[in-house]
């Protein structure tokens, strides 16, 4: 059975870092692409970045974090990372990440999702 759970989320300030943590278990992930999405309130779930498999690495962002945020991952502990520098207020959503075997920025070509966590930025 395959899992990933998110952690990291919380609150901060505006211009602050967090670091999100995607751990899975049941499939290895640097086998497959890596996404993180997000979902704010009344809003639809949006692209934030990606990473392909580890066999040919290549990341891509969503131009609203691109220079904020980066995406990583670290094969011995089966764990893709989101890290969030200089935060704004309209950064705050349920974060959530995926694995699949596309390279995309729908969720659609991602086949497993973690349960997201809470990130809130405040002024």
């Amino acid at each position: 059975q395959v899992q990933l759970v998110e952690s990291g989320g919380g609150l901060v300030q505006a211009g602050g870092s967090l670091r999100l943590s995607c751990a899975a278990s049941g499939r290895t992930l640097s086998s497959y692409n890596v996404g993180w999405f997000r979902q704010a309130p009344r809003k639809e779930r949006e692209f934030v970045a990606a990473i392909t498999r580890s066999s040919f690495i290549v990341t891509k962002y969503a131009d609203s974090v691109k220079g904020r945020f980066t995406i990583a991952r670290d094969n011995a502990k089966n764990t893709a990372y989101l890290q969030m520098d200089s935060l704004k207020v309209e950064d705050t959503a349920v974060y959530y990440c995926a694995s699949g075997r596309e390279f995309g920025n729908g969720p659609d070509g991602y086949d497993y999702w973690g349960q997201g966590t809470q990130v809130t930025v405040s002024s």
